[in-house]
């Protein structure tokens, strides 16, 4: 698992790179796990968590981010906790 705790690390580190953008629309990102098939599963907070256009900004700016960063990551999937 040590792998996946580096991992782990990296995707948090973008993820903090992405942050700042999101909480200036009142919203927020947490990095939740990612699977054996290294899909990132992250939860979306604040408005993120209910606005209309999280998907997108999901998939056009979150997973774009960390998949040019980390070719291995396959997807990132929001998960409702």
């Amino acid at each position: 698992m040590a792998n996946n705790t580096e991992l782990m690390g990296k995707v948090e580190g973008i993820i903090e790179q992405i942050r700042p953008y999101l909480q200036n629309d009142g919203g927020d990102i947490r990095l939740i796990n990612i699977t054996e098939d290294n899909t990132v599963n992250v939860e979306l907070l604040g408005a993120c968590g209910s606005c209309p256009h999280s998907t997108m900004t999901l998939k056009n700016g979150v997973e774009q981010a960390v998949i040019k960063a980390l070719p291995e990551i396959k997807s990132v999937e929001a998960i409702n906790i």
